[in-house]
C-alpha cells in the first residue's frame, strides 16, 4: 500500500525549515517569558456550543466524530479549535480559583481552520498568543503593553519588515452609533473587509444588503480611509467627519494613548488604521493587525484585541487582551521564497567516519565521548570510501568530520570541511566554537532585494 497521500493547506517541513520553525518559536518563547508570561497549553478540541457562540466561525469548524461510533453515540458535539483565544476563555473560568490574577499567559499551539489553502492561509497552522486577563478592569495599559511586546518580537525576528495596523471598535461603533446605524456588528464585519475587497464592494454591502442610506454609508467608508501614526492628526481627521457619541470620544482616546506609547525605535512601524475591525464578534476595544510591510497583499500575520466579555461563565466576566502571532503563516512566505535557511540541516556538528567494520567500536566510542560533553554527533554507518563520507557530511552541513586513526590507536583528527584544516585532537578535550555549537537561521538579503524589485511581486503579495 503506497503511503503517498498530499493534503492542501497541512504544511509538513523539510528537517532544514523546521530547523528555522524552532528557532522562530525559540525567539518567541524568549520574548514572551522576558515579559513575565507564562505558558499553558489546553486541549485540542471544544464543545461547539462554546466555539460557536463567538462569532461567524461554523463554516470553518472541523467537526470530530469516531470512526467507529454507533448511531446511538452520534456526533459528541466537539469540534477543532479554530484560534486559541477562545479554548483560553474557557480554560481561565475553569481554573480561576487556582489562577494569580492578573493573568499573564502565553501559549504555542497548532489550531485548525477550514478555509481554502492558498498562500499564507493554511488548515492546519501553528499560532503563538499572549494575554492578560483580569478580575479587575484593565486598563488602557494592557493594551498598550501587548502592542508593545508584539513589536517587539516583530522587530527581534529575521523576517521582511511589518507595519502594526491599530484600530478600536468603540471608536468604530460609537461613529456608527452617531450616524444612527443600529446594525452596527454587521457593518463592522463588511469595513473589516474593506483591504480584501475593495472601497466599492465594501460600499455595495452596506447599501443594497444592510439598506444603508449612500449618505451615510458615504462617511462610514471615509471613516475607514484614515490611517497615521500621529494622534494629533488622527482626532483631527475623526472629528473633521463632524460626528460625536461618548462611545466615539473614549475610543479615540484609547486609540490615541496606543499610538502615544508606540516604542520609537528605527525598526517600530505602528500605523492607526480606521478600517482595521477584526470578524470576531469578541473584540470590544482596541483591535490590531499585523502585515509585511512590503507584501501589503499578503495575509495578517499576527491579530488581536481587547475582549471584555469573552472569558465568562455566565456570573463572572474577566475582561482580557491579547495578540496571535500566526507561526506558520510567517513561515509560508519566508520559506517559500527562500528567505530564510538554516545553516545545517541537522542538529550533529560532528559526523565520526568509519574507517572499517571491524574498528566500528573506536567510532562509536569517539562519538559517546563527545555527546558525554554535549556535542551533537553522529557516526557514519557504513565503511565506504572517505569521499563518500564526507560528501554524505557536506550535504548536510555538518561542519566537523572526525577521522579515526585506521591503526586503532589514539583519537585520529577532527576536519573543518569549510576551510579544510585538519588537526589531532582528543574527544576528551576538542570542541567546536559555540557559534558553531548552534544551528543558525540565514538571511537572504539578495533574495529579498529581488523580490522587492519584482514589483509584480509586491502588488501580487
Amino acid at each position: 500500500m503506497s503511503m503517498k497521500s498530499t493534503l492542501s493547506g497541512y504544511p509538513e517541513w523539510l528537517p532544514e525549515d523546521r530547523i528555522v520553525e524552532q528557532n522562530i518559536i525559540k525567539t518567541i518563547q524568549e520574548k514572551f517569558e522576558l515579559y513575565g508570561f507564562a505558558p499553558v497549553e489546553t486541549r485540542s478540541v471544544e464543545p461547539l456550543n462554546v466555539i460557536l457562540s463567538k462569532g461567524e466561525t461554523d463554516k470553518e469548524i472541523y467537526t470530530l466524530r469516531r470512526l467507529q461510533a454507533t448511531e446511538d453515540e452520534g456526533n459528541k458535539g466537539v469540534g477543532l479549535h479554530f484560534d486559541l483565544t477562545v479554548p483560553f476563555a474557557r480554560y481561565v473560568i475553569e481554573n480561576r480559583n487556582a489562577l494569580t490574577f492578573p493573568f499573564r499567559r502565553y501559549q504555542i499551539q497548532k489550531a485548525w481552520r477550514g478555509e481554502r489553502p492558498g498562500m499564507g492561509r493554511f488548515r492546519e497552522f501553528l499560532q503563538a498568543d499572549i494575554d492578560i486577563v483580569d478580575t479587575r478592569d484593565l486598563t488602557i495599559h494592557s493594551d498598550i503593553e501587548i502592542v508593545q511586546v508584539m513589536d517587539d518580537i516583530l522587530s527581534s525576528l529575521p523576517i521582511p519588515k511589518t507595519q502594526l495596523h491599530v484600530n478600536n471598535r468603540k471608536l468604530l461603533e460609537g461613529f456608527y452609533r452617531a450616524l444612527g446605524i443600529e446594525k452596527t456588528t454587521e457593518v463592522l464585519r463588511i469595513v473589516d473587509k474593506m483591504d480584501k475587497i475593495g472601497t466599492e464592494k465594501v460600499r455595495l454591502f452596506l447599501v443594497e444588503d444592510l439598506s444603508i442610506d449612500a449618505e451615510v454609508a458615504e462617511k462610514c467608508l471615509r471613516l475607514g480611509t484614515i490611517r497615521t501614526s500621529d494622534p494629533a492628526e488622527l482626532r483631527q481627521a475623526v472629528e473633521a467627519l463632524g460626528l460625536e457619541h461618548p462611545l466615539l470620544e473614549e475610543g479615540i482616546s484609547e486609540l490615541c494613548a496606543v499610538l502615544e506609547k508606540a516604542p520609537a525605535t528605527d525598526t517600530s512601524n505602528i500605523l492607526a488604521d480606521l478600517s482595521i475591525a477584526r470578524g470576531f464578534d469578541y473584540y470590544t476595544g482596541t483591535v490590531c493587525e499585523v502585515k509585511f510591510l512590503d507584501f501589503p497583499k499578503y495575509p495578517t500575520i499576527a491579530a488581536g484585541g481587547r475582549y471584555d466579555n469573552l472569558v465568562s461563565d455566565g456570573k463572572t466576566v474577566l475582561p482580557g487582551m491579547g495578540m496571535s502571532i500566526g507561526i506558520t503563516r510567517i513561515l509560508g512566505v519566508v520559506l517559500h521564497e527562500g528567505l530564510l535557511t538554516s545553516s545545517r540541516k541537522v542538529p550533529s556538528v560532528v559526523m565520526v567516519a568509519l574507517v572499517s567494520e571491524e574498528s566500528r567500536d573506536q567510532s562509536e566510542k569517539i562519538a559517546r565521548a563527545l555527546r558525554s560533553r554535549g556535542i551533537p554527533c553522529e557516526t557514519f554507518p557504513h565503511a565506504l570510501k572517505y569521499g563518500r563520507q564526507i560528501g554524505y557530511a557536506d550535504n548536510k552541513g555538518i561542519p566537523f568530520v572526525w577521522f579515526p586513526n585506521e591503526s586503532g590507536e589514539g583519537y585520529g583528527e577532527v576536519r573543518d570541511l569549510r576551510t579544510r584544516d585538519q588537526i589531532a585532537a582528543d574527544p576528551a578535550e576538542w570542541a567546536p566554537s559555540k557559534e558553531d555549537m548552534e544551528i543558525q537561521t540565514v538571511w537572504n538579503q539578495e533574495q529579498m532585494d529581488a523580490l522587492l524589485a519584482n514589483k509584480n511581486y509586491v502588488n501580487k503579495g
